[in-house]
């Protein structure tokens, strides 16, 4: 064969296989990865209309709600690196909402790395990482994080560095809700959804897959809302929970001063809160989920408007709940069911609508289901279990339990049952609590010294030590 045969070979050989990529990658389907911060089940596609969430709920009716979410560490920063990287937290690692997954598991190949290394457009605009920048070369172009022009309280706003944080308390000079007759785009969350409905009428032109992720802010504190949102409930009607007490025979490791909350200039540093404070700030929180609702919706609107929506993968969850009150505490950070559970809806084009799945999840195995979702290869350190086939089989049996921790403590929660263990630095236990959901689903009453529960507790224990021992002895890069 003549070199000048050879080198038209090796032309065609070259400009087919770049076709054949090319092709491929047109085929792959989009994904439009939306994070919530501090967002709980109570939305009107859980059965629970109080709050107003019209476009969370027309996105459950479009594919899968989970009704039995759970995430895997009650903080923001920790939670987002174990889902985002696909590890579990454990003693030492994804500990507190200030950590770092590049710091604390350098190499490990991130979920939106893996998708642009796979030929994904990658995009991260708002609060999809905690602290920033991490999992660095993940997007294929710098974290949009908008600053706002407002004169007023714009509230919590992430730092570059743990500059919020000072001599151990939380450094926040406003207070903790504000209402003005202003538009969406003051706050950043109307910011972020302006640019996704950019980077959306872009990616109709270019026609590349893209991995879209959207991190809304609210309804975190400060429950900064405009007045249009807050106008959407009246206040009389707002009513504090049916359980601000702890819960009978609940250890002291369980609770705490919920200090996120109090480091707010109009929340006492310690002690009670007035009733009527209390319920402005449950109202708070309903006219902030409503006015991240809004900002979804507008997202949503133009992924349908530009047809995207026909191929593109969409999925929202929560990074954990929060506690309105119940057991007199505010905000996540303890091990209470309340807190670990999390809204989770997945929409995929061609299957199943309007569905709903009891199955256990957990957050890390949001990668795992993406990734086959996608038809990529599912790196080898992923700890999780895609839950993809509960898309066309959504009542086949499924995990017997998920696990999550908070500091020193281990919880399992079962399709029944909640059971915490919590240990001192030697690994001794210390503490236990155990309630039953069938009869007790707002856990008021700890049930584990109760002789009846000697056999599950043994049963329970077993499985958290085995657990431990498996999450804890997994090799990672």
């Amino acid at each position: 064969m003549t070199i000048f045969k050879t080198k038209w070979i090796f032309i065609f050989l070259f400009f087919s296989f770049q076709y054949f990529v090319s092709q491929n990658l047109k085929n792959k389907p989009n994904v439009l990865f939306i994070a919530v911060d501090d967002l709980r089940p109570e939305l009107g596609c859980y059965g629970q209309p109080q709050i107003k969430s019209p476009n969370i709920d027309k996105l459950a009716e479009s594919g899968l709600l989970f009704n039995r979410s759970y995430c895997n560490v009650p903080v923001c920063g920790a939670s987002r690196a174990s889902l985002l990287s696909g590890v579990r937290p454990n003693r030492h690692r994804f500990v507190d909402a200030h950590i770092s997954q590049d710091e604390e598991l350098p190499g490990v190949l991130s979920l939106p790395m893996h998708f642009k290394n796979n030929g994904y457009y990658t995009v991260s605009l708002g609060k999809i990482y905690h602290k920033r920048p991490d999992a660095v070369g993940s997007w294929s172009v710098p974290e949009y994080y908008p600053k706002s022009d407002w004169k007023g309280w714009q509230g919590y706003v992430m730092p570059e560095s743990d500059t919020l944080i000072k001599n151990g308390k939380w450094g926040i000079d406003g207070p903790s809700f504000e209402a003005p007759d202003a538009p969406d785009h003051i706050y950043m969350d109307g910011m972020i959804a302006d640019r996704a409905v950019e980077y959306l009428q872009q990616f109709k032109d270019t026609g590349q897959p893209f991995f879209l992720a959207v991190g809304f802010q609210r309804p975190h504190l400060p429950f900064n809302a405009p007045k249009k949102y807050w106008d959407m409930y009246n206040f009389d009607n707002i009513q504090l929970p049916d359980n601000m007490f702890k819960p009978e025979g609940a250890p002291d490791e369980s609770m705490h001063n919920f200090s996120e909350l109090r480091a707010y200039t109009d929340v006492p540093e310690e002690g009670p809160m007035e009733k009527e404070f209390m319920r402005k700030l449950i109202h708070g929180y309903y006219a902030s989920v409503s006015y991240m609702d809004a900002q979804l919706g507008k997202v949503l609107k133009e992924l349908e408007r530009s047809g995207l929506a026909d191929n593109t993968i969409v999925i929202l969850w929560g990074d954990h709940g929060w506690h309105l009150g119940e057991h007199n505490l505010w905000a996540k950070h303890c091990n209470f069911e309340k807190v670990l559970h999390t809204p989770l809806i997945l929409s995929v084009p061609g299957k199943k609508e309007n569905i709903k799945t009891d199955a256990l999840v957990e957050h890390v195995d949001i990668y795992p289901t993406l990734c086959e979702l996608a038809d990529l290869p599912k790196p080898f350190h992923l700890q999780g279990k895609s839950f993809a086939p509960l898309i066309d089989n959504p009542n086949q049996p499924w995990k017997e339990a998920i696990y999550s921790r908070w500091i020193n403590g281990e919880t399992i929660v079962t399709q029944s049952h909640t059971y915490t263990e919590w240990f001192n630095d030697k690994g001794e236990k210390t503490a236990r609590m155990l309630y039953d959901l069938s009869k007790d689903p707002e856990e008021n009453l700890n049930i584990s010294e109760e002789k009846e529960n000697k056999k599950l507790i043994i049963e329970l224990s077993a499985k958290i030590k085995k657990h431990i021992t498996e999450r804890d002895h997994i090799k990672l890069p």
